[in-house]
């Protein structure tokens, strides 16, 4: 017997404050997992760890060769589990491990360096992906879960990108200057610490989800939940709207996470000064503050598929701007780099809010046609988002690699060639402003998007 059909969403339904911030808090953790491997895993295996930079590029993109698999079967399985349970929190309860596999990803063992150093963070990374994408499914299914309409799918988004933004921020400046040393212990502390913050913000946005549950009403995922991994895959992706939203998303992350890879990089070899990642990334993370709020108010004059092309053609013109300041150098160099990531930073705010706030809508669209499963939509979306957080940093490695660049363990200082100072600079402008204007084009495909 087929399951009910789900009551419609109401436009006029808000979600309280109190559990929309209990629901939030769980992207503090998330965001710390995503900036801290991103910004700098691969800069531990080359110049902590002395792995070539070819195979540190493989070392983050093989773990997530797995998500891909992995993520759009969590999303099936969380539809199963919905219609089972009534929710999807029991999946949810494996992040709470997520903090006890960055403490091992980064204590490397004092005997292993290069491939082996390199062997022990890639399983690692694997076992932390695989608890990451088991919190972050279902976590991301609640806004298709809830009987709310169009505008308040972006206001609890906005709530979630700030505690994103804090998450990310919060960890973008601690990660680096903890770490500034540049010791293997350094590393490890650093992975001690932020991991509590991990661990007690899964455990706060478990009771979130339940709140917001109750407060809100949700929808059961239509049909029996019995879909397979296969089946769901191949129904979003025949969804029009839907695939062109997750390939721009795809090359989007790949441009975002190919930001964070290689800004380290950038600020020792191009800037001269490694203390400097810190406030960059400060710089480019604490726009998002203010800036979410005020593109959630713009998105109800423009709507959000404007919002979001604006955002993207506004982050390739921002990474084709941090050249002037590059070759410029000096105090000038470097003033004109803090003000164009600055600018950067309130465009990745916009890329994060819209892009996500966009899903609901789709899932919303096609479930009223009895045809989404809300958990395959979303399994299939964080699959791309994991495969651009592998890819971003692989094809900077490969720019490296092109370029000669020779790695180091630390404490050890090498010369670089030209050719890898050169080819730094352009896989941190010319590359992702290329990225990203292939994800405009993808976005431009979009056409489901009304305000009501």
């Amino acid at each position: 017997m087929s399951a009910p059909a789900a009551p419609a969403a109401t436009a006029g339904t808000r979600a309280g404050r109190g559990p929309l911030a209990a629901y939030a808090s769980g992207s503090l953790g998330m965001g710390v997992w995503v900036t801290v491997p991103g910004l700098l895993l691969l800069y531990f295996l080359t110049d902590v760890l002395g792995v070539p930079a070819f195979l540190a590029g493989l070392t983050l993109l093989l773990p997530k060769v797995v998500d891909v698999v992995v993520h759009p079967f969590l999303g099936s399985r969380s539809d199963r589990e919905a219609v089972r349970f009534g929710h999807r929190r029991r999946m949810m309860r494996t992040g709470v491990l997520l903090g006890a596999a960055m403490v091992a990803m980064f204590g490397v063992p004092s005997a292993l360096t290069g491939g082996a150093a390199a062997a022990w963070v890639g399983c690692w990374f694997v076992v932390g992906n695989l608890l990451f994408a088991g919190f972050q499914v279902p976590y991301l299914t609640t806004a298709s879960d809830l009987l709310v309409g169009y505008h308040e799918r972006t206001r609890i988004f906005m709530f979630r990108m700030l505690c994103l933004t804090v998450g990310l921020l919060g960890a973008g400046v601690a990660a680096p200057a903890l770490t500034a040393a540049g010791g293997r212990g350094d590393y490890t502390r650093m992975a001690l610490l932020l991991a509590a913050v991990m661990v007690v913000t899964s455990v706060v946005a478990l009771s979130g989800v339940r709140r917001l549950a109750d407060g809100c009403g949700v929808r059961a995922p239509a049909g029996t939940g019995g879909h397979s991994t296969l089946s769901g895959m191949r129904l979003a992706w025949r969804d029009r709207n839907y695939r062109a939203l997750a390939l721009s998303y795809l090359f989007t992350g790949t441009t975002t996470h190919l930001f964070l890879a290689a800004l380290p990089y950038f600020t020792e070899y191009a800037l001269g000064d490694t203390g400097l990642t810190a406030l960059l990334m400060g710089l480019f993370l604490a726009p998002a503050l203010f800036a979410g709020p005020l593109w959630t108010a713009w998105s109800r004059r423009i709507g959000k598929q404007r919002g979001l092309l604006l955002s993207q053609a506004a982050f390739a013109a921002g990474s084709l701007a941090l050249l002037p300041g590059a070759v410029s150098g000096g105090a000038f160099g470097v003033a004109v780099t803090a003000v164009v990531v600055a600018v950067m930073g309130v465009a990745f705010a916009g890329l994060q809010l819209f892009a996500f706030s966009m899903v609901p809508d789709v899932v919303a669209a096609a479930e009223a046609s009895g045809t989404a499963k809300a958990g395959a939509y979303t399994g299939v979306w964080t699959a791309a988002e994991a495969t651009g957080t592998a890819v971003g940093p692989y094809l900077y490695s490969a720019v490296l690699a092109l370029g000669g660049f020779v790695s180091s363990t630390a404490g050890e200082s090498v010369d670089q060639p030209g050719s890898a100072l050169t080819a730094l600079l352009l896989g941190f402008t010319v590359v992702p402003a290329a990225l990203m204007a292939a994800a405009l084009g993808f976005q431009r495909r979009y056409t489901l998007d009304r305000v009501s």
